[in-house]
């Protein structure tokens, strides 16, 4: 018998795959994994499901069947599938890919935590959402506005859905996993430094060594999320996280 559910978007690469492999490691914990694309891992404790997130009318149609029943004692969902987008001025940015990064930074972990408190609410299990945010939802970055803004309204969220649901036995993170060595970063490496004022910047924290390794990342959140208690804040950070 499960005592914990993890719903984890995104877990296919980067912060995403090191998160599924540090609840995986834990005893009687149940992982449903939404991506994309397929890790095809044979695992008692893992469900994988294959969805693209950025296709709303098909989330949508998803919603009511994503989230299992079961008697668990904890109910997770991490909102970690995201992207960072053309990395261009506002101003020369495709509608096409300004509306897909909308959808899967924003309107898809929306669309999640609204169906989870729906689901979930009159469980009685501890029920915890953390939203994978940023510093760049807090700091304007030049090439970076839709990544920004879908961060920052994204946190914003969080912060009114912790308010609904203050009375509901649920605990709400947006949570800012630092500058993390990962897919997204290399992406970040490749843009046009005059597309990109900060390129050089962000090259030399791969060259000193200054990213953070993902599974260091992922084992601050298991923390953070297994002591909630002594957490009260929904804007959170990673780096201000310390492990005993």
């Amino acid at each position: 018998m499960f005592k914990t559910l993890l719903i984890l978007t995104g877990h296919s690469k980067g912060l995403g795959r090191a998160i599924l492999d540090y609840y995986l490691k834990l005893d009687q914990t149940q992982v449903l994994a939404i991506s994309r694309s397929s890790i095809s891992m044979d695992h008692p404790n893992l469900i994988e499901r294959s969805l693209d997130l950025s296709d709303l009318p098909v989330l949508q149609n998803e919603l009511d069947g994503i989230f299992p029943d079961g008697d668990f004692k904890q109910i997770i969902l991490i909102n970690n599938a995201g992207w960072i987008g053309e990395i261009k001025p506002i101003g020369e940015l495709s509608p096409k890919e300004l509306r897909q990064q909308v959808n899967l930074n924003l309107l898809a972990p929306m669309f999640l935590t609204n169906a989870f408190i729906k689901k979930y609410k009159s469980s009685p299990a501890e029920k915890i959402v953390c939203n994978i945010s940023s510093g760049a939802a807090s700091r304007p970055v030049s090439g970076w506005g839709g990544y920004c803004s879908t961060k920052a309204a994204l946190a914003m969220f969080t912060m009114v859905a912790d308010r609904d649901n203050k009375s509901d036995s649920f605990h709400f993170y947006s949570l800012a996993p630092g500058i993390v060595d990962t897919p997204m970063q290399e992406d970040i490496r490749k843009s046009d430094e005059n597309n990109f004022p900060e390129l050089e910047k962000f090259k030399a924290f791969k060259e000193k060594g200054d990213l953070t390794e993902p599974g260091i990342v992922a084992e601050k959140i298991g923390f953070l999320l297994g002591n909630v208690q002594n957490f009260p804040e929904v804007i959170q950070d990673v780096r201000n996280i310390e492990l005993p």
